[in-house]
């Protein structure tokens, strides 16, 4: 794994994973890639029994680097996907022991992936979630599966459709949290539960996480390629560059409708 964008370590049974990408942990292939290789490496170690991911920075993840899909091949894009959503979904699945994610700052878009692949998101109460994908002519592909699962139809269509970012209480409310915490605590209390989860059987727990996991899987992956399917098709439309083109350059876009 590239030790320039995760930092890795292990103590009390207890591996922590923190994303720094400076400075806001744009997501790209070499960042997803050392994200899957650390996860890998806690799963991997039996000395490990729980994972908690978190931010070297003030915001935990602002999601994918917009250069990924700004004028590129269709190929491109749906190799990110592959990463982003199968690899990340798959390696998490089989991990056979807790991860937690914990959030003291800013989630969007594809950091909203990350947090929610995790069994548990503790976050502090200053920090804001958001799916603004549709802002800049793209769709949340994933989270059309993941959003409508954890918290409803209802509750999740605004924050797909509508872009606009959600504080932590608002987050709780509608069922996306596990916790909120006081701001700058989100770690402590992560480690803390963390603790509580070491102390358990690991085989029990691996068992028991397997069992979860197959129960609440419900055909996710077959449902996640679809949108993915979505989500390249809407990146290779006009209206989809000129969003992104709009975004960086700081104009509102001029969207034709195709």
């Amino acid at each position: 794994m590239s030790t320039d964008l995760v930092r890795y370590s292990v103590a009390d049974q207890i591996a922590e994973i923190v994303l720094d990408r400076a400075p806001v942990n744009a997501l790209s292939i070499p960042l997803i890639d050392a994200l899957l290789a650390a996860l890998a490496k806690a799963r991997d170690d039996q000395g490990v029994r729980a994972v908690i991911i978190s931010s070297a920075h003030k915001v935990f993840c602002a999601g994918l680097d917009l250069d990924i899909v700004r004028g590129k091949p269709a190929i491109e894009t749906k190799t990110f996907l592959e990463r982003l959503y199968f690899a990340l979904n798959d390696t998490q699945y089989r991990m056979g022991k807790p991860t937690i994610a914990a959030i003291d700052g800013a989630v969007r878009a594809g950091g909203m992936t990350i947090a929610i692949s995790c069994d548990m998101i503790i976050a502090g109460d200053g920090s804001t979630f958001g799916y603004p994908e549709i802002d800049v002519g793209l769709i949340p592909a994933i989270h059309f599966v993941q959003l409508p699962r954890l918290v409803g139809k209802h509750q999740a269509f605004g924050p797909l459709f509508l872009g606009e970012p959600f504080d932590a209480a608002t987050a709780h409310r509608m069922g996306l949290l596990s916790e909120v915490v006081p701001k700058g605590t989100a770690l402590e209390r992560a480690r803390e539960i963390a603790r509580k989860f070491a102390a358990k059987s690991p085989i029990v727990m691996k068992i028991g996480r397997d069992a979860f996991m197959r129960a609440v899987d419900a055909d996710f992956r077959r449902s996640v390629e679809n949108t993915a399917e979505s989500f390249v098709v809407v990146a290779s439309t006009e209206d989809c560059q000129e969003g992104l083109n709009a975004f960086v350059e700081k104009r509102t876009p001029n969207y034709k409708g195709r």
